[in-house]
């Protein structure tokens, strides 16, 4: 089929639209760390039986400590900080700004990419950033009468956004250098499958660490006693299940697809179209009006992105 691995990118940008509306209504209904237990936990479950249908063996077989150990990292990186930070990000400014600010993603990988892995910075890649960080602050700021620059968000919220992106980049280039040990690891002998199931059974290691995360946290919190509500709360739970399906599962299995149909950087620029779609389900939702500062504010934010990935 043509443009088959478009189509597919548009699907997930969908899939992570919709994982982020109902991380929004679940963080709002659950609390962010007991909505982000949930979700690892299932995806665990849901990830281990993928594993089982694909290789024979429901946990992630061959793995080292090296690769246990980076992934490990990733996960607190990208799941318990970034994650914590993109969640309460959405209760503070909303899932539509939260989303923008994940645009700052591919930069801070770039960055982590240059410091740990000594990956390559050109001046292509820090124009694509500028593009982006002008597209956030479009979005984000005004000024009033007396032409002085001003937030149009709370300080946290902005914060959180820059905690979530930075996470989420620097969580990526973990999860490489951890995939790469569990690429190394793998035998001769292991089943064919086993290539194509290392990114899920990396990721499995990934929601186990970041669920055990946020117990910890929790626990230290002396807030354990949320889950035990939360597993009462029939609503929370469905938006639970619903953003860990759209997300962890659906998102990552399909993203995974759409690589191996098109080139990966388009792949990457149309799956990166969440904060797009999401504007006008979130206004609707919760009845809230675009401004055109916003709307030029996301054009921006994409520009960058398209830029990162194409140039």
């Amino acid at each position: 089929m043509q443009h088959l691995g478009e189509i597919i990118s548009l699907v997930v940008a969908v899939f992570w639209t919709i994982t982020a509306l109902f991380a929004d209504k679940a963080s709002h209904r659950l609390g962010s760390m007991t909505a982000n237990v949930l979700r690892l936990s299932m995806a665990f479950v849901f990830l281990g039986l993928l594993l089982w249908v694909g290789i024979g063996h429901p946990y992630p077989a061959y793995a080292s400590g090296k690769a246990w150990l980076w992934l490990g990292l990733s996960a607190l990186v990208g799941y318990v900080f970034g994650d914590w930070c993109l969640f309460n990000c959405y209760l503070s400014i909303g899932a539509r700004f939260g989303q923008l600010f994940m645009t700052l993603a591919p930069p801070m990988a770039a960055i982590a990419g240059w410091a740990i892995l000594g990956e390559t910075l050109s001046w292509k890649a820090g124009l694509a950033m500028g593009v982006t960080l002008c597209g956030i602050a479009i979005s984000i700021l005004s000024h009033d009468s007396g032409h002085k620059v001003h937030l149009t968000l709370p300080w946290k919220g902005v914060l959180l956004g820059l905690g979530a992106g930075l996470g989420q980049g620097v969580g990526l280039v973990l999860s490489k250098v951890g995939m790469q040990y569990y690429a190394t690891a793998v035998p001769a002998d292991a089943p064919a499958a086993m290539t194509a199931m290392l990114p899920f059974a990396s990721t499995m290691i990934r929601a186990l660490v970041g669920a055990l995360g946020f117990l910890l946290l929790m626990a230290l919190q002396r807030n354990l006693g949320a889950l035990k509500q939360a597993v009462h709360d029939r609503t929370g739970m469905r938006y639970a299940l619903i953003m860990t399906m759209f997300g962890p599962v659906l998102g990552v299995s399909l993203s995974l697809m759409a690589v191996q149909y098109t080139n990966a950087g388009i792949a990457s620029t149309l799956m990166a179209l969440t904060p797009v779609f999401i504007l006008f389900p979130y206004a609707f939702l919760y009845k809230q009006r675009i401004k055109l500062r916003e709307v030029i504010g996301v054009a921006f934010s994409m520009l960058g992105v398209a830029l990162f990935f194409l140039l």
